[in-house]
């Protein structure tokens, strides 16, 4: 399971004009699931994301985490973090996870950000969106639950 996390002001997500999804100060979570993928990726990220210390301390430093700061969560699948361009300039999408597994592990992932106590927006699965953030920072990580990055 891979994401992009960016640390934002504000967020939301569009679908056919109208807005599905938004958020304030948080992350926006760009969450692609892939072959192989289980329940142990879904709470791993979750629990990372949540305690990620990317946000500023009364020092000014990255000390505090998304629930240190009551922060929220727009997340958002995205299977193109599985897009593969090692070969040719087109994205090979094999190790995506298939749209029905996708689905049901993107849902754990949103509950067990909830569980956790975060509170979060979603867009809408296989859906043509379009999202709006105000990076903040700018400060975007990358994690990848087999830690391979």
């Amino acid at each position: 399971m891979r994401a992009v996390v960016q640390r934002v002001s504000s967020g939301k997500v569009t679908v056919e004009e109208e807005t599905i999804g938004s958020i304030g100060t948080g992350v926006v979570v760009f969450l692609g699931v892939g072959q192989g993928d289980t329940r142990t990726d879904v709470l791993y990220l979750a629990e990372k994301i949540a305690m990620l210390r990317i946000f500023a301390d009364e020092q000014g430093k990255m000390n505090r985490s998304l629930l240190d700061i009551n922060g929220q969560a727009l997340v958002v699948s995205q299977f193109t973090l599985y897009g593969d361009v090692r070969n040719g300039r087109r994205p090979y999408f094999g190790e995506a996870a298939s749209g029905e597994m996708a689905n049901e592990l993107y849902e754990e992932f949103v509950a067990a950000m909830s569980d956790l106590g975060v509170e979060v927006a979603t867009g809408q699965f296989q859906a043509s969106m379009v999202v709006s953030l105000d990076n903040e920072g700018p400060v975007t990580i990358l994690l990848d639950s087999k830690k391979n990055f």
